[in-house]
């Protein structure tokens, strides 16, 4: 059975970009994640071993921005490459990034991605 555990709104500083500034100066990104799994028998048995822990995903998230990218689409991917490579519980995972005011000549709230 298809059940869907989301974590959404980790925010987190980075420092991702094509220019130099934004390798010195950085930013907040919002990362959200979108799991597909099973859980019946993790909840039946209301025990954290049969799930997905939210912490690790969190710790998998947070060690994944550290790692300093042009391009926040590859952000995207390595956080999504290693959350199926630790949870093979995971049938599916949707990774968003989120990039709040992009340096554009023109007004823009955010950029995001989505893997």
């Amino acid at each position: 059975m298809a059940q869907h555990i989301n974590i959404e709104g980790i925010l987190l500083y980075g420092f991702h970009g094509c220019l130099d500034e934004e390798s010195k100066i950085g930013q907040e990104y919002r990362i959200d994640i979108f799991i597909e799994t099973d859980f019946t028998a993790a909840a039946e048995q209301d025990n954290l071993a049969l799930t997905i822990d939210y912490c690790a995903v969190y710790d998998i998230v947070k060690a994944e921005m550290a790692i300093r990218s042009k391009l926040i689409e590859q952000v995207a991917w390595r956080i999504k490459k290693q959350l199926k490579s630790k949870f093979v519980a995971i049938h599916e995972a949707r990774v968003k990034v989120t990039k709040f005011n992009p340096p554009i000549n023109g007004n823009l709230n955010q950029v995001s991605v989505e893997t």
